[in-house]
């Protein structure tokens, strides 16, 4: 993690800025030509919204599959840092996972046994504790994560990155590690859920980390428009202070896979927080956020580990909205350890590492074990090697 001192991260902070202004005197006007150029993109994004078209790209599952994804849909993606890809799993077998979720919590009594108080990290936002399951091992996240689909469906995103140059390979786009994330299963006319605008993976820390500062090395140097959100060469050596929920592995992609219908209407920094993006400074990014497409059981939703994200206060539909969250965490040195710490954790019913250890599913009947591991899935888990 990160060698920070947390009493004096804000002094850290303010001399950071200093020192930028020191070397960088002429700071305003880049930034204000950088607000020129955002302002353009999001008075696009709004015009596109007012005649009701969506602005996040969308893809077939079958193109990725059949590799004949065209180049312009790809740059589409890279320049939302969005994409909704559909029909990954067919619709019949993500409803399946849902009920199968729907007993697990069930039968085990998972509500009865909820703690409160142990997840800290969205504390600073306007929802202080999301209703979001702290459910990790169930057969139907199992399978979903180690499925043959999920696996090219990540392989293809990890592709969109540049993963290797000068002949080092930052990370190996085609094997996965899994990070296991939670579940969200949330009642129609829910108001419990909603979480403000945020970014993940860390918030201070993209100012003080050697590797992040490295990886938004051109945005320090205010040249903007050469910095490349997409190159992995320092990003999966960046670090976030030891947090419950603060991710400690190297993700391309964060994502979830849709167990139900939904979309539209459905549903200040802190270290070991995530970074919360409020209306007093950043009211030109959040003029830009949008609802994602409507979605059907067996679709996938990814964004990108910069991308500002967050969940509508209310659920005004008429159904459950379920999703299981499977991102994309690429063999790496780094994602290698996480597995180190992870694999305890599975096969003892203990909550993921990265999140608080409220370690519900120790004594929860129909858990998913070793013998529920597919070959891939072995590999995945760091059980076999690659």
């Amino acid at each position: 993690m990160v060698n920070l001192d947390l009493d004096q991260f804000q002094e850290q902070t303010v001399l950071l800025k200093k020192q930028f202004r020191d070397k960088y005197p002429k700071f305003e006007d880049r930034f204000k030509w950088l607000e020129e150029k955002l302002t353009e993109q999001i008075e696009t994004i709004e015009e596109q919204n007012s005649l009701g078209k969506s602005t996040i790209p969308e893809l077939d599952f079958h193109r990725i599959e059949n590799g004949n994804v065209d180049e312009g849909v790809i740059q589409q993606i890279k320049k939302s840092g969005s994409v909704v890809i559909r029909n990954v799993f067919p619709r019949e077998r993500a409803e399946a996972w849902f009920q199968s979720l729907e007993d697990y919590v069930q039968e085990n009594d998972y509500f009865s046994k909820q703690k409160e108080g142990l997840d800290r990290y969205f504390s600073d936002l306007k929802s202080d504790r999301p209703q979001i399951y702290g459910i990790y091992w169930s057969k139907a996240q199992i399978e979903a994560r180690q499925d043959e689909a999920m696996a090219k469906t990540r392989s293809f995103l990890n592709r969109l990155w540049d993963f290797e140059s000068n002949g080092k390979k930052y990370f190996h786009p085609d094997r996965e590690c899994t990070y296991a994330d939670r579940i969200r299963m949330r009642e129609p006319g829910d108001q419990s859920l909603g979480l403000s605008p945020h970014m993940d993976a860390g918030s201070v820390e993209r100012w003080l980390d050697p590797a992040y500062k490295r990886t938004y090395s051109k945005i320090f140097e205010t040249e903007w428009e050469k910095y490349n959100p997409f190159s992995g060469a320092f990003r999966y050596e960046a670090e976030g202070i030891d947090s419950p929920a603060v991710c400690r592995a190297f993700r391309t992609w964060q994502g979830w896979t849709a167990l139900s219908s939904q979309g539209p209407g459905d549903g200040t920094a802190e270290p070991g927080r995530a970074q919360a993006v409020t209306a007093e400074w950043h009211s030109l990014l959040l003029r830009g956020l949008v609802s994602i497409p409507r979605v059907e059981p067996g679709d996938t939703v990814w964004w990108h580990s910069d991308v500002v994200h967050g969940v509508e206060d209310i659920h005004q539909g008429n159904q459950m909205s379920s999703v299981i969250y499977i991102g994309a965490a690429p063999l790496c040195e780094r994602n290698q350890t996480f597995l180190e710490r992870q694999k305890p954790c599975f096969l003892e019913g203990r909550s993921s590492p990265d999140f608080a250890e409220e370690d519900y599913e120790m004594d929860f009947q129909g858990r998913a074990l070793m013998e529920d591991l597919t070959p891939l899935g072995r590999k995945q888990m760091g059980f076999d090697s690659w």
